[in-house]
């Protein structure tokens, strides 16, 4: 029992918390991309990202993987990102502070849930067995080269102080 649910219902939470913040994160990228703030879908972003972090710790571990040094990285990030949308309001360089930001923990996201396919999903798991294998590697790099290009057009679209709330 994790926090008086089964161990499958957490996971389902868990799993559901974690495509909720892709979801949205999403959403919020094309936001960044269009100059535009998008407030709730970012709140819905943010809180959920940050609750996907949290509830993986909460799972049985009997050491410490890459997946938990991940989520220490991203609650580090959110906590950037949250202070660079809510208590800096985007003001100067921290427009770019919360891109960066933002877009790295969704990008973490977005790794565990890719590795987590490879580890599940039948068809991958075939294909990836070891998740060393190229067809892993190849998905991992081009979830990496996709993001890394987002990140850049993010970083010089988005400006905290000429960009539209909505």
């Amino acid at each position: 029992m994790i926090l008086g649910m089964t161990k499958s219902t957490f996971t389902l939470l868990h799993v559901l918390l974690s495509l909720v913040g892709i979801g949205s994160g999403l959403i919020v990228v094309f936001g960044m991309l269009t100059g535009r703030r998008l407030n709730s879908w970012t709140a819905i972003f943010l809180s959920t990202t940050v609750l996907t972090s949290i509830t993986g710790f909460l799972f049985p571990i009997k050491h410490l993987g890459p997946a938990h040094k991940i989520g220490v990285a991203s609650l580090i990030l959110l906590a950037l990102a949250i202070v660079a949308r809510y208590a800096f309001h985007l003001a100067g360089a921290w427009a770019r502070t919360y891109v960066l930001a933002a877009m790295t923990a969704l990008y973490f996201n977005v790794l565990i849930a890719v590795a987590q396919a490879f580890m599940k999903v039948p068809v991958l798991k075939a294909l990836a067995p070891t998740r060393k294998d190229p067809p892993f590697l190849v998905a991992e790099s081009l979830v990496l080269a996709l993001f890394i290009a987002l990140t850049i057009l993010a970083a010089k679209r988005f400006r905290g102080d000429s960009i539209r709330a909505l």
